[in-house]
């Protein structure tokens, strides 16, 4: 069976490259004065969706995203402002990342279609009595981790989940739990009717709904994006873009050197972005930077996380972040704590004029995870380490 071609819009707008990607960046929050009355909770609201990840380099990702565009805010009030008051919730969108409580309705149609397919990659021996167990548990005692719940594991290997951890995950994955917190980095777990307000506690948005909106916010919190780009997002199918983006709103455009149709959203076309830009270090789950594709297409800088590459074939490190700085990508850093001190374990930098823009990053990210000195162990070449310690002794 032949799958039928994407829609072919006709441009109603050109924007040139640079056009682009400043629409791009105002999107995601990084042209013009930090939203500081907004915060973290007001970041989360205007990307619509935040990555979660294991790993904490200077800090886990959820801690960077609003880092990055706020500057230093305490991380305890970023966790506070994430997991108290009923603003957020944890589901399955880009990967598992922090929502704002007001989409819980737009994910229906996944929720539905994880039901329909009656399991997850684990298979519960006894869903009806496993399930039940673990409602009972958490309309008695909850909100729970699934270690209070009774137990993760079940003994075996460190994948190897436990019946309770399968049966609550299945459950997390049709709604008939939310997960409500992290605690301690374990996910905790609570019933919708507790977690979600009744405003918007229904599943009653159809698929086609659902998929409208969630394309709609995605353009949004992009500004520009080709097909793939806005689908990724919110990792929607193609098919599923093409079906609901001609009611999203979003407006057809022609982007200079971008050779696939591209959509845009009103907001962002209505005026220039004008404002400061941020100096910083970009997670690299930061949704800017997430796509590959489309940051090489925007910014011209080919990232990968080489976390979990071998040691021996990483290029620029273990956990890289992008140096955002006058709108582009300027470099990387690998950073690394030791003690008090922030080591830059492996630098580059796209040429010499962004030794200054690093060191300012990297003093930045020093003061706010508490370090009070910075140390450049390596860099692409011998100058580029030189200048960037020049450019810290100067600060």
């Amino acid at each position: 069976m032949t799958t039928a071609a994407a829609p072919q819009p006709t441009p109603t707008v050109s924007l040139s490259a640079d056009e682009a990607r400043r629409i791009a960046l105002r999107a995601q929050g990084f042209i013009g004065a930090p939203d500081r009355r907004g915060g973290v909770r007001g970041v989360l609201r205007h990307l619509g969706a935040v990555q979660l990840d294991t790993i904490s380099v200077l800090a886990r990702s959820h801690e960077l995203i609003p880092y990055a565009r706020l500057g230093a805010v305490g991380r305890p009030a970023v966790e506070r402002a994430y997991w108290s008051d009923g603003h957020a919730f944890e589901y399955w969108s880009h990967a598992a990342c922090i929502l704002p409580i007001e989409e819980w309705p737009h994910f229906a149609f996944r929720r539905r279609a994880r039901r329909a397919r009656g399991h997850r990659w684990h298979v519960l021996r006894d869903k009806e009595l496993s399930t039940k167990a673990v409602l009972d548990r958490l309309r008695a005692d909850g909100p729970l981790t699934s270690t209070e719940l009774g137990g993760a594991k079940n003994g075996g290997e460190w994948f190897e989940w436990s019946e309770t951890k399968i049966a609550v995950e299945w459950l997390l994955d049709t709604g008939e739990v939310v997960c409500s917190e992290r605690r301690g980095w374990k996910r905790v777990y609570d019933l919708p009717e507790r977690a979600v307000p009744d405003a918007l506690l229904h599943d009653d948005l159809d698929d086609r709904e659902c998929l409208r909106r969630l394309v709609a916010l995605a353009g949004q919190s992009l500004g520009v994006g080709t097909r793939a780009d806005i689908a990724d997002y919110h990792r929607l199918g193609g098919e599923q873009f093409d079906a609901v983006v001609e009611e999203s709103g979003l407006v057809p455009v022609e982007v200079e050197g971008w050779s696939k149709p591209a959509w845009a959203a009103p907001e962002a076309l209505a005026a220039p972005p004008r404002g400061r830009h941020r100096t910083t270090l970009l997670s690299p789950f930061d949704s800017l930077v997430w796509d590959r594709p489309r940051t090489e297409r925007i910014f011209g800088f080919t990232h990968r996380l080489e976390a979990y590459v071998p040691k021996p074939k990483r290029m620029h490190g273990y956990f890289a972040m992008p140096l955002l700085a006058g709108g582009r990508l300027q470099g990387r850093v690998d950073p690394a704590r030791e003690g008090t001190t922030l080591v830059a374990r492996q630098l580059s930098l796209t040429s010499p004029k962004a030794a200054g823009p690093m060191a300012q990053a990297l003093r930045e990210a020093a003061s706010w995870v508490g370090c009070d000195a910075v140390r450049v162990e390596r860099a692409a070449s011998p100058a580029e380490a030189e200048s960037v310690r020049a450019a810290l002794a100067a600060l």
